[in-house]
């Protein structure tokens, strides 16, 4: 390795230090060429040879920056060497000044600049293509010649046309050499191509993000459009039978239902004493052809107690959309149970206005009654004992608590999480509970159990008869379904529903559901016979009416 620090390392070879070597041929053997390639050895001067004037000695830092400064003013066009490059720099001597340092790289970053721009002026020129034929006949550069700058180009000869060095008498370029290859850089793995610097990838970047913001934008916006228009109303296509199974008119049912309701009230109500008040009030619901007494013949008396639409609704064909048939139950104060049919003109659809009867009322049986099958109740296991206990010592406080809606006395039998219709109560209306019949029915996870054994918490649910006497002084049946807890104190009532389903089951009862003609009523009406009172089973139950 060549000791650049030496004087045979230096430039010139063995000249000071700073100070340019002769130009001309070597002073040192021939050596090898770049790459395997020989190179013609070098002349050697003959003795008495005129040398070069010695430069005026500088400092060392300054002397290279000149000398650098001065191989690219004079660079070689085509025929003459090109220049070589600087051997390295010495050591920043021990004494030197932050000043003095950047100066020495300022003039450093100059020389660069400067044999860069040399460089390319001699590509541009066709100095690379003429340099390669003088490199084959030019000799090798002395021992202490510059190192030499090589790029990659994928070529020897422009590199060695760089390194050459002519002799004074050297042969004649040949001007049919070929042209050099461009050269270029290699990036290093992974690395970016260079090519278009930095403005070409903020660019690009720009670029993308812009692509992409676009992007985001059209798919919020097709977003926003499928949504709105799948959220839009949307009217779902039915037949005649689904209109007239779900009532899907215009018609005002229900307006019309409440006015049928208050004239058949009317209808229903008359005595000789009222016949002109009622006259009149039947002429403000009613048609000009309408019967003025609804079918009262002057006789009898009647008072209807309460009227309930029934849930029919036909069609006046006559009329359209703007006619129903309304059927309306009423009941009178004998217990009568009638159902009357009224046909009801509505003017306006959308705000019911304008609603009148438009004929005549008929009276039709009642809705007829199916049959109740028999409830299956193989799988219940009943617990005799536990039926007792809460027959006895649990239900009789808690019903007369309960009856009265004494919070103080009903929170001593209920769960702290018990349901507000088992801590309300009926607030009086009935009184003095006498429970009638309590069953209760075993859980599936204690049946296995013999006796039954109930763990803490373990809910259990019971059917109770309660016979309660009302403020009249009669005695009124009920039925509930319970929910009891087992807890370490007891027994305590954690729900309380009313109805209990008929075990039993059968056919409904064979009086005559058409009602007979009464005394009292008109040619167009009639009433029901009244129901029979209920009458309790042999089984404790309350009878079927």
């Amino acid at each position: 390795m060549t000791d650049h620090n030496s004087p045979a390392g230096a430039v010139g070879g063995g000249q000071p230090s700073g100070q340019p070597g002769p130009f001309g041929p070597s002073q040192q053997p021939p050596q090898q060429a770049w790459q395997g390639q020989q190179a013609p050895a070098a002349q050697q001067p003959q003795p008495g040879a005129p040398q070069a004037p010695q430069p005026q000695q500088l400092p060392s830092d300054a002397a290279r920056a000149q000398v650098a400064a001065a191989w690219v003013r004079n660079t070689p066009r085509a025929g003459q060497a090109a220049v070589p490059s600087l051997p390295p720099r010495e050591t920043r001597p021990q004494g030197e000044s932050k000043k003095e340092k950047r100066e020495r790289e300022r003039a450093a970053r100059k020389a660069a600049y400067e044999q860069k721009k040399a460089e390319k002026e001699q590509r541009k020129h066709g100095g690379a293509s003429t340099a390669s034929a003088a490199a084959a006949h030019a000799p090798a550069p002395a021992a202490g010649s510059p190192t030499l700058a090589l790029r990659a180009t994928g070529a020897v000869a422009p590199a060695a046309a760089q390194a050459a060095t002519p002799t004074a008498g050297g042969p004649a370029l040949s001007p049919s050499a070929p042209k050099a290859v461009r050269d270029f850089d290699v990036p290093k793995p992974g690395g970016r191509v260079s090519g278009g610097g930095r403005r070409t990838h903020v660019a690009l970047r720009a670029t993308l993000l812009i692509t992409t913001c676009l992007f985001a934008l059209g798919s919020c916006g097709v977003m926003g459009l499928v949504v709105g228009k799948s959220s839009g109303p949307s009217t779902a296509g039915l037949d005649a039978a689904d209109v007239d199974k779900y009532r899907l008119t215009d018609f005002p049912t229900q307006q019309a239902a409440t006015f049928a309701e208050q004239y058949a009230m009317l209808c229903m109500t008359f005595s000789p004493e009222t016949a002109s008040t009622r006259r009149a009030s039947l002429a403000r619901y009613a048609s000009a052809g309408v019967d003025a007494e609804c079918g009262w013949s002057g006789e009898g008396t009647s008072t209807a107690v309460s009227a309930a639409w029934d849930g029919t609704a036909e069609q006046l064909p006559e009329y359209g959309d703007h006619g129903r048939y309304i059927g309306v139950q009423v009941r009178t104060d004998d217990g009568t149970l009638t159902t009357l049919t009224v046909p009801v003109y509505v003017q306006n659809l959308k705000t019911g206005d304008g609603m009148r009867v438009a004929g005549d009322v008929g009276q039709m049986p009642l809705p007829a009654r199916a049959d109740v099958p028999e409830l299956d109740l193989n799988d219940e296991v009943k617990d005799d004992a536990l039926a007792q206990q809460l027959k006895q010592q649990v239900l009789p406080g808690y019903f007369s608590a309960w009856g009265a809606s004494d919070a103080t006395a009903m929170a001593r039998f209920t769960t702290p999480d018990a349901s507000q219709s088992a801590t309300s109560g009926l607030s009086g209306r009935l009184s003095t509970p006498t429970i009638n019949d309590v069953v209760a029915l075993v859980p599936k996870s204690v049946q296995n159990t013999d006796p039954y054994r109930y763990p803490a918490g373990q809910a259990v649910e019971a059917r109770v008869i309660v016979d309660w006497g009302d403020p009249k002084g009669e005695t009124v049946r009920r039925a509930y379904r319970m929910t009891v807890v087992n807890t370490a104190q007891g027994w305590f009532i954690k729900d309380i529903r009313g109805g209990v389903l008929d075990s039993q089951g059968g056919r409904a009862d064979s009086a005559d559901d058409s009602g007979t003609a009464s005394p009292s009523a008109g040619p167009s009406t009639s009433a029901s016979p009244p129901a029979s009172p209920a009458k309790p089973s042999p089984s404790g139950k309350p009878g079927k009416s």
